[in-house]
C-alpha cells in the first residue's frame, strides 16, 4: 500500500493494554515516521502497522543512537492477568530500548545492497552551508537568551523557538495550538544536519510558527525531558507496529499537556524518493489536529497512560534474594556477548557489521569479577578488548582520548565525538587494568586519556567541557583523518612507516580520509622493519607531534563547554584514581581543582546542587546522576588526598540526596528531585546505559560511606536500593552492570561491619580506589585491654571521621583482623567488637548461672580456616528486679578475641568467612530469645612465605596502663 493509500484505510482499532488505539491516525503519519529513520512507507495489515524498508540512493539519513535509554520495567504485580502478554510486549520493547548499545544504531546505518561494508556516503548529498559557529544571520529568537551552546546554536533560527518552561505550554493552550518538541544535544551529527536543513529554511519555519508551539530542548540540561519523550517515542513506535529504535534528534508532537501524539527523529526537508519531508508531515499534523482532535487526544491519552505504566518501574511482589549468583549471572551474561576476533562485548553473530561501544561500566565489573574470582579467562577477555580499542580508530592516536563508538566491528570508524563521560569512565577502567596487569600500556593510555582532558576539554577555573563535536566544517570527522599526500608531505622519508603502523597501506574504509589505526601490533611492525621496538616508538612518536601540530591547526570541532555536574564527579573520580594509581599529583590538584569548582560555583545559597554551569549556574537544579556522581568522585578524592573536607562534602551531598530523592515507598532513588516540576512520570534511573546509572552509583557510594563513617543508615540504604532493583536485575542482568558490582562490594570484603539488626556484609572498596588501612581499622580503639567491656575511645578526628551510628537496635558487631592479607600456612587474630544498646546485657561466656545461654563466637569457612583459643573476657555481676542472685553479663562494649589458622593450601585464593555471634539479650524486665548475628565476607590469602602488614596494633596490643605508685 502507497502512503496516499494508507490515508484511506479505515478506521480499525487496535487493542493494546486495554486501550483502543487508532490505526487510521498512526496509519495516515505512518510514512511521517519511517521517513525520519530514511526507510519506505509502510502497510496497514491485520489491523497492525507493518514495516516495509526501502532502499534510497546513496545509503539512509541515520539518526543519532539512543544508545542512552534505559529499560524500564512494568509492574508484574499491578497488572490485570488479561493484559499480560500485552505489558510482556512492552517490557521486551523496553528491555531492547536498553539492551546492547549496538542495537540502538539500526538507524545510524543502512545495509549496503551490494553487501559490502557501508560506508559514510551523506555528506556528499549534504548542500555546502555556513559553519554552524558562524553567527546566524537573522532576528535573534528566544534561545539567545539560554547559556546551553546546543540551544545557542538555534539562537538565529527563523523558528520561533521557545525553551522548554510553562510560557511555551501556557501560549500552546491558550491558542489551542500543538507542542513541536525538538531535543539533541551539541555533538549529534544529525541534529546539526536538521538545524541547517529545516530550521533554517524560511518557509518551513513560517508554516511551523503558524501551526505550532516550538520548543527546544539540549538533553545534557534536561536528561528528564529527554528520558520520558525517548520513552514516549519507543512506545509509540510499538504501537504503530514498528521496530525501530528511538534517536536524536528527536522530534514529538504533542499537547498542551505535554501529551506525545506522534514522533520520530530526523526530517528532511522535502519529499523525495519515497519519504515524506517535514513540510508534508507537519501539514498531516495540522490536518488531523483540526479534522480529527478527538482521536489524536485519545491516541495522547493512551501514550500518557502507557508512559507512566513502562516507567513506573514498581518492584515485584516477590522478594529476590540478594546473593552472588544474582550478581554473577550478568557477568556470565556479559562474557558470553565477547568478540574472539575484535574484541567488545554485546557482540551478536548475527549483527557482525553493528556498531561498538566501549561500555565502560561493563569492563568495569568484568575486571572486578576476574580479580575477585581469580578467573585469568575472563582478564583477557577484557584486556584484550581494551587492547584492540587502544588500536584502534576509536582511540585518538595523537591527541589521546576516546571517541563516542566505533562504526565497524574491527574499531577502526569511529563516530568522532569525544564525551567527557566517556572518557572519564575509560580512564578509570585503563587504570584497573593496570593495577591487574603491570600493562605499561594501559597505563599510557590512562595518562593519555587525563592529559587530553586536562589539555583540551578544562576550563580556566577547573572546571571539565562536555563534549567536543563530530564535525568540522560540516563533515563529521574532517579534522581528524588523512590522506597519502598529506602524510607524504610532512614525513618525507619516514612516511613509509609511519603509514605501515597507522592503516594507510590498507584499503580505506572512510571517505572523507584516513583514520588513524594500528592494523597490527607495533613490535611485529618493529620485526618487519628490521628495527628494535624503541627505535620505532621513538622515530612515530617524532612523527605524530608533526601530524598533531598540523591538525592543530585545521578548522576545528565546536567544543560544548557547558560544565555538567555529574560528569565532572565521573572526571574527578577518574583523575583522583588515576592520580593515586600512577603516581601523578598533577591528576589530583586537577581533580582538586575540579571539586572544589563545582562545589562552590554549581551550589546556591541552600545548598542545592545545580545541573550545569557556562559563565554562571544554570537555574536547572541537579538530578540524581549529578549528586552521585559528584559523592562518587569526592569519596575517591578522599582517597586520594585523605582530607576529610571531601569526606564531609561527600556525606553532606548524600544526605541532602537521602532527602530529595529517596523514594519511602518502594525504595531506591528517583531521578528527579520531590519538589521538581511535575512531569507524566518521575522515573527511576536504575539501568546503566552509556553511564552508570544513578541508583547503581549511589548504591556504591552508601556503601563506602558506611564504612568510612561508620554510619549504618548508609549501609540500610543501600540494601533497600539493591532490593528494590533485584527482581528487575534477575529478568534483565545485561543492564545492570553497575548495579551487580555493587551488589558484590555489598557481599564481599573487608569491613565486617554489621547493621544493628545483626546482619550486614563485609565491605570492599570500589576497583581503582585505595582504602585506609583495607577496611581493618576500628571504629574505636582500647586504651586499656581489661575490663574488656569499657567504652572504647573513638579515633582522632585526623584519622576518622565523625561517628554517626544509629542507635536503634540491640546488638552491632565489627570485626578486624591484625593483618591485612591471611598469612597462608600461618594465623593471625581476630577481633569481634560488640556494641551493646544502653539498658540490655548479653550473657558471659562461661555462663553464670550455668542454666543461662553463654555468647558464643564461632566462623565457618570456604577454604578451611578455623577460628582457636577465643578469649571471652570477664563480665560483671548484675541482679535483675526481684531475682535471687545476681547473674554475671557484658555491657556497653565488648571484645572477644580469637586466633585464625590458615591452611597453606589456600594460599593465593580469596578465603570466604560467615562469622557467628549467637547471644540472648536481656533488659530489666524481659528476654529476648536466642539469636545468631552473621557477618559475611572475603579476605585475600598471601602467597605462601609473603609478608603480610601488621594493622590495628592498638587494638591487639594497647598500651599497658603505668604502674600505680606505693601508697599512691
Amino acid at each position: 500500500m502507497s502512503c496516499a493509500e494508507s490515508l484511506q484505510t479505515p478506521i480499525r482499532p487496535v487493542s493494546f493494554l486495554g486501550f483502543e488505539f487508532r490505526v487510521s491516525i498512526i496509519t495516515s503519519l505512518a510514512c511521517w515516521l519511517l521517513a525520519l529513520s530514511a526507510v519506505g512507507c509502510i502497510d496497514a495489515d491485520q489491523g497492525a502497522v507493518v514495516v516495509k524498508p526501502q532502499k534510497s540512493k546513496g545509503g539512509s539519513a541515520p539518526t543519532e543512537s539512543s544508545a542512552t535509554r534505559k529499560p524500564a520495567r512494568p509492574a508484574k504485580g499491578n497488572a490485570d492477568p488479561r493484559l499480560e502478554k500485552e505489558l510482556a510486549q512492552v517490557d521486551e520493547l523496553m528491555r531492547q530500548a536498553g539492551g546492547s548499545e549496538a542495537d540502538k544504531l539500526e538507524n545510524e546505518r543502512d545495509d549496503d545492497v551490494s553487501g559490502k561494508s557501508p560506508i559514510r556516503t551523506a555528506f556528499a548529498e549534504e548542500p555546502a552551508v555556513a559553519k554552524k559557529a558562524t553567527p546566524k544571520v537573522g532576528k535573534a529568537n528566544r534561545l539567545a537568551k539560554e547559556s546551553s551552546p546546543y540551544l545557542l546554536m538555534h539562537a538565529h533560527n527563523p523558528v520561533d523557538w521557545f525553551p522548554w518552561g510553562p510560557e511555551a505550554f501556557a501560549k500552546a493552550k491558550k491558542e489551542e495550538k500543538l507542542i513541536f518538541l525538538s531535543i539533541g544535544y551539541t555533538s549529534c551529527h544529525w541534529c546539526h544536519v536538521m538545524e541547517r536543513l529545516v530550521f533554517s529554511n524560511e518557509e518551513i519555519a513560517k508554516f511551523i510558527n503558524e501551526h505550532f508551539v516550538c520548543v527546544k530542548v539540549d538533553r545534557e540540561e534536561r536528561p528528564d525531558v529527554d528520558d520520558i519523550y525517548m520513552t514516549a517515542l519507543s512506545v509509540y513506535f510499538r504501537l504503530s507496529g514498528s521496530d525501530q529504535n528511538g534517536g536524536w534528534p528527536l522530534s514529538m508532537f504533542m499537547t498542551a499537556e505535554g501529551k506525545p501524539i506522534a514522533g520520530g527523529t530526523y526530517f528532511p526537508p522535502d519529499d523525495s524518493e519515497g519519504r515524506m519531508g517535514f513540510p508534508t508531515v507537519m501539514k498531516r499534523i495540522s490536518d488531523l489536529w483540526r479534522d480529527d482532535r478527538k482521536s489524536l487526544e485519545a491516541n495522547a491519552e493512551v501514550l500518557t497512560t502507557n508512559i507512566r505504566r513502562v516507567m513506573s518501574a514498581k518492584i515485584t511482589l516477590q522478594e529476590t534474594p540478594l546473593t552472588a549468583e544474582l550478581a554473577a549471572a550478568t557477568v556470565k551474561q556479559l562474557a558470553g556477548t565477547h568478540d574472539a576476533k575484535f574484541g567488545g562485548f554485546d557482540f551478536n553473530p548475527a549483527r557482525t557489521n553493528a556498531p561498538k561501544f566501549p561500555v565502560p561500566s561493563k569492563l568495569a565489573l568484568l575486571l572486578y569479577a576476574a580479580k575477585r574470582d581469580q578467573d585469568d579467562a575472563l582478564r583477557a577477555k577484557v584486556t584484550f578488548t581494551l587492547d584492540a580499542m587502544a588500536a584502534g580508530g576509536i582511540r585518538d592516536h595523537l591527541a589521546g582520548g576516546f571517541h563516542r563508538y566505533s562504526t565497524d566491528r574491527a574499531w577502526k570508524v569511529p563516530h568522532f565525538e569525544k564525551m567527557l563521560y566517556d572518557n572519564a569512565q575509560l580512564a578509570d577502567v585503563y587504570v584497573e587494568a593496570f593495577r591487574q596487569t603491570k600493562s605499561p600500556a594501559h597505563k599510557l593510555i590512562a595518562e593519555e586519556i587525563c592529559d587530553f582532558v586536562l589539555r583540551e576539554m578544562t576550563d580556566k577555573r577547573g572546571g571539565f567541557f562536555s563534549a567536543l563535536d563530530a564535525d568540522s566544517e560540516d563533515v563529521e570527522g574532517k579534522s581528524y583523518v588523512w590522506s597519502d599526500r598529506e602524510i607524504d608531505q610532512l614525513l618525507g622519508a619516514e612516511a613509509e612507516t609511519f603509514k605501515l603502523a597507522y592503516g594507510l597501506k590498507e584499503k580505506n574504509t572512510f571517505e572523507v580520509g584516513y583514520v588513524l589505526h594500528h592494523p597490527q601490533p607495533l613490535d611485529q611492525i618493529a620485526s618487519k622493519l628490521k628495527m628494535s621496538p624503541e627505535d620505532l616508538d621513538r622515530q612515530l612518536t617524532a612523527a605524530k607531534q608533526k601530524l598533531l601540530a598540523t591538525r592543530n591547526r585545521r578548522p576545528q570541532p565546536l567544543t560544548d563547554d557547558k560544565v555538567l555536574t555529574g560528569w565532572n564527579g565521573l572526571m574527578i573520580r577518574a583523575l583522583s584514581n588515576a592520580g593515586a594509581r600512577l603516581n601523578r599529583a598533577d591528576y589530583v590538584n586537577a581533580a582538586e581543582r575540579a571539586a572544589m569548582f563545582v562545589v562552590t560555583e554549581l551550589r546556591d545559597k541552600e545548598g542545592r546542587l545545580h545541573r550545569s554551569y557556562r559563565g554562571s549556574a544554570s537555574p536547572i537544579l541537579a538530578y540524581l546522576d549529578d549528586y552521585t556522581f559528584l559523592v562518587d568522585g569526592l569519596i575517591a578524592l578522599h582517597f586520594a588526598t585523605q582530607e576529610l573536607k571531601w569526606l564531609n562534602a561527600a556525606s553532606r551531598l548524600t544526605d541532602d540526596q537521602l532527602k530529595l530523592f529517596w523514594d519511602e515507598q518502594n525504595s531506591g532513588f528517583f531521578f528527579t528531585a520531590i519538589d521538581h516540576e511535575e512531569l507524566l512520570a518521575r522515573s527511576k534511573d536504575r539501568y546503566d546505559s552509556v553511564v552508570p546509572s544513578g541508583n547503581s552509583v549511589a548504591v556504591r557510594n552508601l556503601i563506602r560511606l558506611a564504612d568510612l563513617t561508620k554510619n549504618e543508615s548508609y549501609r540500610e540504604k543501600a540494601e533497600q536500593t539493591l532490593k528494590a532493583a533485584a527482581g528487575s536485575m534477575q529478568d534483565a542482568p545485561g543492564g545492570f552492570a553497575n548495579m551487580a558490582l555493587g551488589l558484590f562490594e555489598f557481599l564481599d570484603k573487608p569491613n565486617f561491619g554489621a547493621s544493628r539488626n545483626g546482619v550486614d556484609p563485609i565491605i570492599q572498596p570500589a576497583s581503582g580506589e585505595e582504602v585506609i588501612d583495607v577496611a581493618a581499622k576500628p571504629k574505636r580503639e582500647p586504651t586499656n585491654p581489661a575490663p574488656l567491656t569499657d567504652k572504647l575511645p573513638k579515633s582522632s578526628p585526623k584519622s576518622e571521621p565523625a561517628e554517626k551510628t544509629k542507635k536503634t537496635d540491640i546488638i552491632a558487631a565489627e570485626a578486624h583482623l591484625n593483618v591485612d592479607r591471611l598469612p597462608a600456612g600461618g594465623s593471625c587474630r581476630v577481633a569481634m567488637v560488640l556494641d551493646v544498646k544502653e539498658g540490655w546485657h548479653i550473657n558471659q561466656n562461661p555462663p553464670d548461672p550455668e542454666f543461662q545461654s553463654p555468647t558464643t563466637f564461632t566462623i565457618k569457612t570456604k577454604l578451611g580456616s578455623k577460628l582457636l583459643n577465643v578469649k571471652y573476657p570477664k563480665g560483671h555481676k548484675f541482679t535483675p528486679p526481684g531475682a535471687p542472685e545476681p547473674i554475671v553479663v557484658y555491657e556497653g562494649q565488648v571484645v572477644l578475641f580469637g586466633t585464625i589458622e590458615v591452611p597453606e593450601d589456600a594460599a593465593g585464593k580469596m578465603e570466604e568467612f560467615e562469622l557467628l555471634v549467637k547471644y540472648q539479650a536481656c533488659s530489666d524486665d524481659r528476654c529476648e530469645p536466642p539469636k545468631t548475628l552473621t557477618l559475611k565476607g572475603s579476605v585475600e590469602v598471601a602467597s605462601v612465605g609473603e609478608k603480610v602488614k601488621t594493622i590495628n596494633d592498638k587494638l591487639f596490643n594497647p598500651p599497658k596502663a603505668p604502674a600505680k605508685k606505693a601508697g599512691s
